[in-house]
């Protein structure tokens, strides 16, 4: 692989030119990768930039759409930062392409697969962020908000976490997190339990091929089990 090739091609792909090329390496590092070569995963950026990319679209959301109350704010959002809508932004700019994975990943159709894409994604914008700030982190997210955004289809989106959220926000000294209780398998299928606890108490667990499959699955099952028709 010709890093600076693939870099450079990377930031004609996405409008947007690192002054450290670092960080975009390491936001282009899966972890099947990082554990051979012994560098940094992506994994810590992606974390950041699932906060980034939260609060971008958020703000988007609320200058634009005036009229719509918190609940359906919050369902749209939703709608929008959700692993298959990640997975289809990642698809347009051909992330697959420049992620750097392990020989396992590779030989299993890693590059296509919507988790490994979706972390990616989210890789990216934290590198964006903290290469160039929170105006070039937003510039770059935009760019992938559809400018005819069906808001009845958003709305209608069943995203089990965020109907949860609502559902303990009814109560707000109640809180609501996720904690991760197993992972097994190898790099390139592996396979996570989640648990969602209700302050200190297990209200449920779901199993998935991404951490955010397994806590969309814990969300639902907690809902189905407080007597919501799922």
């Amino acid at each position: 692989m010709n890093f600076n090739a693939d870099i450079s091609s990377f930031e004609k792909k996405i409008g947007y030119t690192f002054n450290d090329k670092n960080i975009i390496y390491e936001a282009l590092s899966h972890s099947s990768f990082a554990n051979e070569t012994k560098k940094n995963s992506n994994e810590r950026l992606e974390f950041l930039g699932d906060s980034v990319l939260s609060i971008v679209v958020s703000n988007y959301l609320f200058e634009h759409y005036k009229h719509l109350p918190e609940g359906h704010l919050t369902k749209v959002r939703a709608s929008l930062v959700c692993e298959s809508s990640l997975y289809e932004f990642a698809k347009t700019i051909d992330l697959g392409s420049f992620i750097m994975l392990g020989k396992g990943e590779e030989n299993t159709g890693g590059r296509k697969r919507p988790s490994i894409l979706a972390d990616a994604f989210e890789a990216v914008i934290a590198a964006i962020y903290l290469d160039g700030g929170i105006e070039k982190a937003s510039e770059y997210v935009l760019s992938f908000i559809p400018k005819d955004l069906s808001l009845k289809k958003a709305v209608s989106n069943n995203d089990y976490k965020t109907i949860l959220q609502e559902v303990i926000q009814k109560n707000p000294e109640e809180k609501i997190e996720y904690f991760l209780k197993d992972a097994v398998g190898p790099d390139h299928d592996k396979t996570f339990t989640i648990q969602v606890k209700l302050n200190s108490n297990v209200i449920g667990e779901g199993v998935g091929h991404s951490k955010k499959q397994a806590e969309q699955a814990a969300a639902k099952e907690a809902l189905m089990l407080m007597g919501y028709e799922i």
